[in-house]
């Protein structure tokens, strides 16, 4: 098994465990539900896709493959017990440069409570300490406000605009790049978060 893995990371009514096969049901609803609401931020593919697309269980055993490979960490994202999103850590690297991003969703119905910062901060907190990673970035759309916010709240750096970084919709796409290193946050990110909800 790749170091930290399987995980499961808990904060109050918010967990983060392994996406498993027996979540297709919830899952696919809340995409179902949630169309209108993620598909504008949803990456594609600039080839056409040819064949038949991957079931989710096949979805499901490739994110596993890459938690057993130490490349991504896959998780669903539940509050109070119910499924309402997924996070992911991806492109995990070791070596010289100890970096990872992280990438998230979650229904329209739970957004603006507090449960994607503390996801994220979960997520962020878990790679600087048991990953022992230096660097966790998350891209976001210009665009999306939603996600601008959830840099925001967690103080995030700006590192500025990639541009035509990620294909979305049938196009090239420009991201706002926002970083921390571990140094930043000396206190874990999650302690942070709760400080800056304290307060407000």
């Amino acid at each position: 098994m790749a170091l930290g893995w399987p995980v499961e990371l808990v904060d109050g009514d918010v967990r983060l465990r392994p996406l498993k096969r027996r979540d297709q049901d919830a899952w696919m609803n809340l995409r179902a539900v949630n169309a209108a609401w993620l598909e504008p931020w949803d990456a594609t593919s600039p080839e056409p896709v040819r064949g038949p697309r991957p079931t989710f269980g096949q979805f499901v055993r490739a994110l596993s493959a890459q938690a057993r490979d130490g490349s991504a960490l896959p998780f669903a994202v539940e509050h109070a017990g119910e499924l309402v999103g997924q996070l992911t850590v991806s492109s995990i690297q070791h070596g010289s440069l100890r970096s990872a991003a992280i990438g998230y969703w979650v229904s329209q119905h739970v957004a603006g409570r507090g449960i994607t910062p503390t996801a994220v901060a979960l997520a962020t907190d878990h790679c600087f300490g048991p990953l022992a990673l230096h660097r966790v970035e998350i891209n976001v759309r210009p665009e999306n406000g939603p996600s601008l916010r959830v840099v925001e709240k967690l103080g995030f750096r700006d590192e500025g605009l990639r541009e035509r970084y990620l294909h979305i919709q049938g196009r090239w796409c420009d991201h706002r790049s926002f970083a921390l290193t571990v140094e930043e946050v000396p206190e874990g990110l999650v302690a942070r978060w709760h400080a800056r909800r304290a307060s407000t």
